[in-house]
């Protein structure tokens, strides 16, 4: 059902290795900067996660810096699916999309009807993106077949709601089974691929990112569908975040520069983001401490 591609890896890393020494200038930062807060998925992921802190989160993704009234919106905010009808009444008047983690996460290891219940009940609560997990297990014991009937139904429950699959990567063993369960899943019906839960290291990786959006390239040209793509975890600096911006245009063109189609689902960036903004707005340096800790 799925080919195996091979991967060069060490022509991964060289080219990620080029990538990295992309110089960009300050109009091109800011403009970056900008883009990379609209891109982002603030997310609370806890098991002590409560009202105060949903609405805290919520609060910051209205207004990143209240001090810079002008700096945009975050894309999203990710929660567990008790806490969706929350964050729904919170933003529901905004641009900001609702999303949910669902089917166990992040272990992905129930029945496929709890999974399928978990994903239906996010979506009844008001969830605008379903983030889910594919069962790592039976992948890597050669269950494409499962794993991909799963995915497909899964997409079928969330009816209107965008597909998010979040393929683990740090337990996936090599970039061959990267590719694979990319292509995996977006053959199953994905509307975005997304490298990890956060909740495992290694998470999102420059090379693990590279392979995945030369899937989507590959997928696009052979499809003519675009499916968007997600790093998550691991990604803590503006520096970072630009260097993912500089490879998806290289990979994927100008169209995937756009909030619709990349996102980044690291929290701890968000401030790093903000800190870089403020003193390519003003030319002063904030500490973090003036920044809310979500």
């Amino acid at each position: 059902m799925i080919d195996r591609i091979p991967i060069d890896a060490v022509g991964i890393q060289e080219r990620v290795a080029r990538i990295c020494t992309r110089s960009i200038k300050k109009e091109s930062k800011l403009q970056a900067l900008d883009l990379a807060l609209r891109m982002m998925d603030l997310t609370t992921l806890e098991g002590s996660d409560s009202e105060g802190k949903v609405r805290q989160l919520c609060n910051k993704a209205l207004h990143p810096y209240t001090e810079l009234p002008n700096i945009p919106p975050v894309a999203a905010v990710c929660v567990y699916p008790n806490r969706v009808a929350l964050a729904k009444s919170i933003l529901n008047h905004s641009s900001i999309s609702i999303a949910s983690v669902a089917t166990a996460f992040p272990s992905g290891m129930s029945s496929l009807q709890i999974k399928l219940d978990d994903v239906n009940y996010a979506v009844s609560e008001g969830a605008d993106e379903i983030d889910m997990v594919i069962s790592r297990g039976a992948f890597l014991s050669g269950e494409y077949t499962k794993v991909y009937d799963e995915i497909a139904q899964i997409k079928e429950v969330c009816g209107t709601a965008h597909l998010k699959v979040i393929l683990e990567t740090g337990e996936l063993g090599s970039l061959e089974n990267v590719r694979m369960a990319s292509d995996l899943a977006m053959k199953a019906g994905a509307d975005f691929i997304k490298t990890s839960t956060g909740k495992i290291s290694p998470a999102a990786t420059m090379p693990v990112v590279l392979v995945m959006l030369q899937a989507i390239r590959d997928f696009h040209e052979t499809t003519g569908k675009k499916i968007g793509m997600k790093p998550a975890g691991g990604i803590r600096s503006s520096k970072q975040a630009i260097q993912y911006l500089v490879m998806v245009k290289e990979t994927l063109g100008n169209d995937w520069l756009d909030p619709s189609l990349f996102r980044f689902g690291a929290s701890s960036l968000a401030n790093d983001v903000l800190m870089q903004w403020v003193k390519e707005k003003t030319g002063r340096y904030q500490s973090l401490n003036y920044f809310s800790n979500d």
